[in-house]
């Protein structure tokens, strides 16, 4: 059974099943297919007015619609193959209705007036057929019709009119880089992806968006003949929300950091990171192994942005918290009591972190979430203090609040939108304060940068976390590399012994870009933003020893 044929089926069965790690949505098509121009902003009102119309001749007392046209471009190398190069395009229109006071969805790929008239037909007969085990109407927050608007993701270079071969030289390039410096393996990926989003809706809004997004990445692998040992290093790359200007590794966007470490902001060299990789991956074969205990933690960006993605972003979603989102990674430990007694201390006074699907450059950054809802930014944790959490126009209400934080998705035209994690991300310090400065307050830490292996319960609460390379301090210096480390915790005791931040000189984003919620699986891309940032007395342990 197709995806789409179930949710028709459904209606509203969304909670969670595994997702494929690289999902690929669409029918594979040449790429030149992919710079082929869509209706104008005119014919697609029209569709949309189609449909509104026809749900309500049919009762809906809501409707929202939804064109779209989702390219991908996935481009694969090992060594100097290329092993894959795939282009893929998915089209068509998805309608939400509301009648009887239940939700009903339906979507098809057969845009034209009589398609999209019976597609809307069924999602109100869908609706009515959901009302009869509706306990509570929906009630949605009051969101004034916007009229027509567009945006657009601020481009330099459109990654789809970069030709193919240019990539590949580049991937290529990377590989060559890394194994003249040592690598015995490297797997290089690009990943691209542009959602074409009409968004209209019975309020009075009609939407038109151009969404961009890219990733490169590769793992190096290097192994040693003489002990059989092998290590890695993952690129240290984020996933953005730009063109391809993201790879033209300007100097300026460069943050240098101890031991020949770089951060990337807004820009990214992936031949010189494959070259620093393969270095340090053979370093990695002879570093110490860490002994267990409590250390000092300093964690970079690239790093921290994951722990930040599972240990705050996840368990501040409001159906997670009330239950509703379950199988999919479980629920919540931020339950409303906590958020209601105005004290819960999520972290210390130092901890803020802010919502936003605003922030210039992000995977999340768009003009109006799915809902037609203008975005913004909210505060999360304030002080250390939970205050807030994230919710769409169905569930603003159970906060008192009567304005939805604009974070609804919907990761294809035949999915139903729900709520998904826009940007979490914690402030930068206040005062000016450099990585190699917080390293000379440190007399027994590791530094830990990039992202590695990780496992938290159920209720986003007990965790571990590894990371790509990891450093010794002791004494305020860099004594060597460490090997086998991975830091344990619980979300309220790590987050309360964070201790300091550097400044906003420092602050760069880490991207989550196929982040899977829901049932049957979506996908949606995020970022995360913060400052290198030390933790106090946190237990680390040593993941090479065996028990």
């Amino acid at each position: 059974m197709k995806r789409r044929d179930f949710m028709q089926m459904s209606g509203l069965g969304l909670s969670a099943i595994m997702m494929p790690s690289v999902p690929v949505i669409g029918s594979t098509v040449a790429a030149e297919h992919l710079l082929d121009p869509w209706m104008d902003a005119t014919s697609k009102k029209k569709l949309t007015e189609i449909a509104l119309n026809a749900a309500r001749s049919k009762g809906a007392t809501y409707t929202d619609v939804r064109i779209g046209r989702y390219l991908q471009q996935f481009l694969y190398t090992r060594e100097k193959q290329v092993q894959n190069i795939v282009n893929a395009e998915s089209y068509g229109i998805g309608i939400r209705v509301i009648a009887n006071g239940t939700w009903g969805f339906s979507a098809t790929s057969d845009v034209t007036p009589d398609g999209i008239a019976k597609c809307a037909a069924t999602a109100v007969e869908i609706a009515k057929a959901n009302s009869k085990f509706q306990k509570e109407p929906v009630e949605l927050a009051a969101q004034k019709g916007v009229g027509e608007q567009t945006w657009k993701t601020p481009l330099k270079k459109n990654a789809f009119e970069i030709p193919v071969q240019q990539k590949i030289d580049l991937m290529l390039n990377v590989s060559g880089a890394a194994l003249d410096n040592g690598a015995s393996f490297v797997a290089s990926n690009l990943f691209f992806v542009n959602e074409q989003k009409y968004f209209a809706s019975s309020d009075g809004s009609f939407i038109d968006q151009d969404i961009h997004r890219i990733w490169p990445t590769f793992t190096v692998t290097v192994t040693d003949k003489a002990t059989g040992k092998f290590k890695t290093r993952d690129a240290l790359s984020s996933p953005m929300g730009m063109g391809y200007e993201y790879l033209d590794g300007i100097a300026s966007e460069k943050i240098a950091g101890p031991n020949g470490l770089i951060g990337y902001r807004n820009s990214y060299d992936m031949v010189e990171d494959a070259v620093l990789a393969a270095k340090q991956a053979k370093e990695k074969i002879s570093a110490k192994s860490v002994e267990p205990g409590k250390y000092d933690l300093v964690l970079d960006p690239n790093h921290l942005g994951l722990t930040i993605h599972e240990s705050v972003g996840h368990p501040t979603e409001l159906d997670r918290v009330l239950g509703y989102e379950a199988n999919y990674a479980g629920t919540s430990f931020a339950t409303l009591d906590k958020w209601q007694s105005k004290n819960f201390a999520y972290g210390s006074k130092l901890v803020n972190i802010v919502a936003d699907k605003t922030q210039a450059n992000t995977l999340g950054a768009v003009g109006y979430d799915d809902e037609g809802v203008p975005c913004k930014e909210w505060d999360i944790i304030k002080d250390g203090i939970l205050v807030n959490y994230q919710a769409t126009r169905d569930q603003v209400k159970i906060l008192g609040e009567k304005e939805s934080h604009g974070c609804c998705y919907a990761d294809n035209w035949s999915s139903v939108q729900f709520q998904r994690m826009p940007n979490i991300s914690l402030k930068a310090g206040t005062e000016k304060r450099s990585v190699l400065d917080m390293i000379k307050g440190v007399e027994k830490g590791i530094y830990i940068v990039g992202r590695g292996s990780y496992s938290i319960d159920q209720q986003r609460y007990n965790f571990q976390f590894g990371g790509q390379v990891f450093y010794e301090i002791k004494n305020g210096e860099i004594t060597g590399m460490l090997e086998d480390v991975a830091y344990q915790s619980n979300t309220q005791e790590f987050w309360n012994s964070c201790a300091q931040l550097c400044d906003k000189d420092d602050y760069r984003t880490f991207g989550s870009f196929f982040d899977g919620k829901g049932q049957p699986s979506q996908i949606s891309a995020v970022s995360h933003g913060c400052a290198t940032t030390r933790f106090n007395g946190v237990n680390v342990i040593n993941t090479g020893r065996k028990i």
